[in-house]
């Protein structure tokens, strides 16, 4: 049996290649939200400004944030978020509360009202329930009644983490999904 040794050179350097390219992947598994078929990304380092997430997010820590992740990956709940909002120069960085379908209505007790998702009180993550003020029930009562307690296609309740209150959907409302920017992830130290 003779081996060709112009095949045996092809199929070496293919498996390098593959190995290669393995190998690659392995440690840089972010790379592909870049190259990712049909859904063009960005990936930048933010440095957070503001403590709107304080207990999930620090002020002055970096985030990954990826640009255009949801024109091809669906919101859900608990991602962090990064929104355009009208008439700043910077993305706000959110937490997703409430998605499409979901249930909403409002809570009466002392001092306020707190917000419920789906039949629960929505609180944030060191398990403290949101506490709505006047103006912050008056906007999202809004849409309670607009929309008969269930939020719309293509709509998302976003909150920071401060259970009293943040520049989030109890000043703003609900926000569309065209609205929403990209995902945004902890960076890797």
């Amino acid at each position: 049996m003779i081996i060709n040794k112009k095949l045996v050179f092809i199929f070496s350097a293919l498996a390098a290649v593959i190995v290669g390219i393995s190998i690659f992947l392995i440690i840089n598994p972010d790379f592909l939200f870049k190259f990712e078929v049909g859904c063009p990304v960005s990936v930048e380092e933010r440095i957070v400004r503001g403590n709107s997430l304080s207990g999930l997010v620090e002020p002055g820590e970096t985030v990954r944030a990826i640009f255009g992740y949801y024109d091809c990956n669906e919101i859900k709940r608990e991602d962090i978020i990064l929104y355009d909002y009208a008439g700043n120069e910077n993305p706000l960085i959110k937490v997703v509360k409430g998605i499409p379908g979901d249930e909403f209505s409002f809570q009466v007790v002392s001092g306020g009202w707190h917000i419920l998702i789906n039949g629960k009180i929505l609180e944030n993550s060191k398990d403290q329930p949101y506490l709505l003020n006047q103006r912050g029930y008056n906007m999202l009562s809004l849409y309670e009644k607009d929309y008969g307690g269930i939020i719309p296609e293509q709509a998302y309740l976003i909150m920071g983490n401060l259970a009293s209150g943040a520049t989030d959907s109890t000043r703003y409302g609900l926000v569309h999904k065209s609205d929403i920017l990209g995902k945004a992830e902890l960076s890797k130290k």
